[in-house]
């Protein structure tokens, strides 16, 4: 017996949609009430690790003590881009070659993160303060994708 066609016909995303989607879900988790901001690192179609802006681990979180300010940004906050790379490393995955999707472009300091881990892409949501990352990525070979806000409420 043939399995009748489904008559929905909602649109499905795209993978690109499909991988900024989790990564605006995995930003809920962040601790840092100034940005919330997700990761999730990506090869192949398969997630290899994620990431959001959060405290040092065993560590109270900003969003409950206060923030440790330094220049108008908060550093006691891991950002998402070097945490989804440490839970990487942390559990011996490879993700050289891979795309990162992140809810905000790179800060300078995890854009340089970005590219020596050997990731190829990155596709962003929002544009977050630094220019040098376009020249840059252009030199070296890391494309950048900035992806239009998703129709999907998340």
């Amino acid at each position: 017996m043939k399995t009748p066609a489904p008559t929905d016909k909602r649109k499905r995303v795209d993978w690109d949609e499909y991988f900024m989607n989790i990564a605006k879900v995995i930003s809920s988790r962040s601790t840092c009430d100034r940005k919330f901001v997700g990761a999730v690192i990506v090869r192949d179609k398969t997630i290899l690790s994620t990431g959001y802006n959060g405290s040092i681990r065993k560590l109270e979180h900003c969003d409950e003590v206060g923030h440790m300010m330094e220049n108008d940004h908060c550093v006691a906050t891991i950002h998402a881009e070097a945490n989804a790379i440490l839970q990487a490393a942390k559990n011996g995955v490879s993700i050289d070659g891979g795309t990162m999707y992140t809810t905000a472009s790179p800060c300078w300091p995890c854009f340089k993160l970005v590219a020596n881990a050997g990731l190829k892409r990155i596709c962003f949501g929002e544009f977050y303060r630094d220019e040098r990352i376009f020249e840059i990525a252009k030199k070296i070979g890391i494309e950048l994708v900035k992806l239009e806000p998703s129709s999907l409420d998340v």
